[in-house]
Parts: structure tokens; C-alpha cells; sequence
């Protein structure tokens, strides 16, 4: 496969906009958008299907629960090795590849999902669209390359974004077919996915171009697995992504289990709390390249603790206008963070590069080199925190028969990475402190070598 770009340095100002470094970084990005939202339409397309299963396919509520969270499972596990895929293949040809792939679970679905089928073959069919998750990592990884340091936070939260916006379009596609073809037709949803796919990947391998500075490059991954900040982030992307992701699986099930809604009147509901996480997603990234990732993360955590109890409240008063207000803005809190925590790990890295004694592009190079690796790592144990989030909720369903404990859990977690957040990025320390503004945002602890630049 060809359009291979031997030369890359979008730090230099007169490469990046006279020399048509940015037009190129552009047309990338918006492909691998298209391409990765059809990869997250896909990894969710079991929390649209559990909508369609009603007492014929024998599945009771703690069944469903696991269902949603296999993909997840699946997801997380695959964006380890879809890291490494870009620098083995080339980022325009993993992503022909990996859209191609999506094939696979969609024609499985037709095919099976159908009443009678057993609960093995269900668990194996979902996770099959665990695929879907994996694109994530490889995608960001990519379009990490293509940008500098200055121009990642809007970059990847649009990238990011746009990518997060298939789990709503997914479930308003739902929501279309069970509002008028009936809750017997979740084949109808295939149809109208299995054609994009094939468009997605069409598209990819028309305008999209590998990097070869990045190729070979699987060291990379190594060396970010053994530095601490990459874990740091990673916790904190949990309660970031984690909350997004695993939410977004669950929310029509604990409608239907919580509050009893039909799988119609869960549908009207669940696409609007993906939907504003998604979108606010750049915004998140812009403001941390403003203000600094850490502070907005650090703020955004505490507001996410407040959503929280919110939520646990109206739980327990089992009173859904409230629940529905504190769950949305919980949700659109999740996407800002996921913005602005992404944004944290370039900045992370550049600030290490420098703090070894290098400047300009070999800075930049390092930097570009191990966020890149690390995103992936990040990226996956954050979609393993959604299947944490889907067990919690069937447990809390199994003992306490509502939501309740679950929430109180994930309020306990969000304090936590507020704390963290503090601790790590922005305490001050021998003197210094953390600024907020790009560029004066230092990490505080003493022995920390990382800034929380970002």
C-alpha cells in the first residue's frame, strides 16, 4: 500500500503552514473521524440490541447487563495491540484494515440475533464488536502524529469527539427502527451500518497517508508501559472514558430496570447523555489548551463528584426528572474530561523530553513518540473501566435492586482522581507552582518529573 510520507515535522511553523503540513494533518483527521465513528457505532451496537430483546429471547436483566459489557471488555483488551498496529502497518493502512474488520461482528449479528438463539452465542457475537473499541487507540495514536503540541487538545478531542458521537447515532438509529419497524427488526440497524463500513474504509484508503517517522516504531509502547505518568493518566482516564463509555452501555437498562420504561421510552432518552459527552469532548480540549489539562481536569472531577451525588439523591428518591438532569450532565462532565486528561499526556511527555536536556524537534519527537505509545495503554485500561461500570450496576441491581450503591461507588472514584490530580499535577512543591496556563503548568510533587503542561 502506498502514500507514505517520508518527512514530517509539524512543530516547524513554516512546515505546518507553508509548506502544507496543516491541510494534510486536516485530511487525516477528518477520514480517521468518519472512520472511527463507525468504529464506536459498532462497539455499541449491543446497548441498542439488548433493547430489541424482549421475553422471547430469554435473557432476564443481569444477563443484558454482561452483554453490554463483553464488548467493552473486548475493546479494552484490543487497543493494546491496535496501538502498535499503526507503527507496524502505517496509520492510513490500519485504518483500511480495522474498518474492514468491523464487518465481521455486524454480519455475525444478522445472521444470529433472533429469539431462541442461546445466551453463548450472544455473548460471543457481542463480543465480536469488541473491534470497534480497538480503533479508538490506533486512531488517536495516529492523529497524535500528525499535529504539534500546540494544536493537540482541540485536535484529539475532535478526533475523539467525532468518534464518541457514534455511540449516539447508533442508538438514534435504534430508536428510529424500534419507533417504527417495531422492537421485532434489529436487523434493520445492521443494514443500515454494514454499507457505511464498507464506505469508511473505501474513503481511508483513497485520502488518508502513513508516516514513516513513526513506522517500526514499536518500542515506543515499551518504553511508555514503564513510566508511572502513563498509569497516573490512566486512572484518571477511567473516570473520564470509563464513566462515558460504561454509561453509555447502561444507561437504557437502568431506565428499564430503575425506573420501568419500555425499551421504546429507554430509547427516546439514552442518545442524549452520549450525544452532549461526545460533543463537549473538543470543547474539553480546547480549554485545557487554554488553561492547562490539569487544572481542568482537577475542576472537572469535583464537579463530576457533585453530578454524582445529584444522581445518588434522585436514585433514592426515585424521582426521574432528577436522575435524568444529574445523569446527563454526569455524562457531558465525562466528555469534557476526556478532552482535557487526553490533552494532558503530549504535554506530560514534552515536558520529560526537556526535562532529559532536549530541545526543538528532538523534544518534539520524543514527546510525539511516547504519547503517542502511551494513549493506547491509557486508552485501554480507561474501556476496561466501562466494564467495571456494568458490572457495578449489576451487582448494585442484584443486592440493592437499583442503581444506588453503584453511583455512590463511582462518587468515591471521582474523589479520588480529584485528589490524584492535585497530588500529581498541580501541588505545589521546593518552591514551585503549578501554574494554569499553557506552558507554566508544572508538576508538583517532589521527584515528579513530568509537567502538567497540557
Amino acid at each position: 500500500m502506498g502514500r507514505w510520507i517520508e518527512q514530517w515535522d509539524p512543530e516547524d511553523e513554516r512546515f505546518w503552514h507553508e509548506g502544507g503540513g496543516r491541510q494534510v494533518a486536516r485530511r487525516n483527521l477528518a477520514f480517521s473521524v468518519l472512520s472511527e465513528h463507525i468504529g464506536f457505532s459498532v462497539w455499541s451496537l449491543w446497548s441498542v440490541m439488548v433493547l430489541f430483546m424482549g421475553p422471547a429471547y430469554g435473557v432476564d436483566p443481569a444477563g443484558k447487563f454482561f452483554l453490554v459489557a463483553m464488548p467493552t471488555l473486548v475493546g479494552g483488551v484490543l487497543r493494546v495491540p491496535y496501538t502498535f498496529a499503526v507503527a507496524v502497518f502505517g496509520g492510513r493502512n490500519w485504518t483500511v484494515v480495522s474498518a474492514t474488520l468491523l464487518l465481521v461482528p455486524t454480519i455475525a449479528a444478522a445472521f444470529v440475533v433472533r429469539p431462541g438463539v442461546s445466551y453463548a452465542t450472544l455473548m460471543v457475537v457481542a463480543a465480536l464488536t469488541g473491534v470497534g473499541g480497538g480503533n479508538f487507540a490506533s486512531s488517536m495514536t495516529n492523529i497524535n502524529s500528525f499535529y504539534p503540541l500546540r494544536e493537540k487538545g482541540f485536535a484529539l478531542g475532535l478526533n475523539a469527539g467525532g468518534g464518541n458521537v457514534g455511540v449516539a447515532a447508533i442508538q438514534l438509529v435504534g430508536l428510529l427502527v424500534i419507533g417504527t419497524a417495531g422492537a421485532a427488526h434489529p436487523r434493520v440497524v445492521l443494514a443500515v451500518y454494514i454499507p457505511l463500513i464498507v464506505v469508511a474504509a473505501v474513503l481511508a484508503a483513497l485520502f488518508m497517508d502513513n508516516l514513516a517517522p513513526v513506522r517500526n516504531d514499536t518500542g515506543a509502547a515499551v518504553d511508555a508501559a514503564r513510566d508511572p505518568h502513563t498509569w497516573i493518566m490512566a486512572l484518571l482516564y477511567v473516570g473520564t472514558f470509563g464513566s462515558f463509555i460504561g454509561f453509555s452501555f447502561a444507561f437504557g437498562l437502568v431506565l428499564q430496570n430503575q425506573f420501568g420504561r419500555t425499551p421504546l421510552q429507554a430509547a427516546d432518552l439514552t442518545f442524549i447523555g452520549p450525544l452532549l459527552g461526545s460533543l463537549v469532548r473538543p470543547v474539553g480540549g480546547r480549554l485545557a489548551d487554554r488553561f492547562g489539562g490539569g487544572q481542568i481536569t482537577w475542576w472537572n472531577f469535583l464537579a463530576m463528584a457533585a453530578a454524582a451525588g445529584v444522581v445518588v439523591a434522585a436514585s433514592q428518591a426515585r424521582s426521574l426528572a432528577a436522575f435524568l438532569v444529574g445523569f446527563i450532565v454526569l455524562f457531558a462532565l465525562s466528555g469534557l474530561g476526556n478532552g482535557s486528561s487526553y490533552k494532558m499526556i503530549p504535554g506530560i511527555f514534552q515536558k520529560k523530553a526537556e526535562a532529559r536536556g532536549l530541545t526543538g524537534e528532538a523534544a518534539a519527537a520524543y514527546g510525539r513518540r511516547l504519547s503517542g505509545a502511551s494513549m493506547g495503554l491509557i486508552g485501554a485500561v480507561g474501556a476496561l473501566g466501562g466494564v467495571g461500570i456494568n458490572l457495578a450496576f449489576r451487582e448494585s441491581f442484584l443486592d440493592a435492586g437499583s442503581g444506588t450503591p453503584a453511583f455512590v461507588a463511582f462518587l468515591g472514584y471521582y474523589a479520588v482522581c480529584f485528589a490524584l490530580t492535585w497530588v500529581v499535577y498541580l501541588r505545589p512543591a521546593g518552591g514551585a507552582r503549578g501554574g494554569s496556563r499553557k506552558g507554566e503548568q508544572q508538576a508538583a510533587p517532589a521527584g515528579a518529573e513530568a509537567y502538567a503542561e497540557v
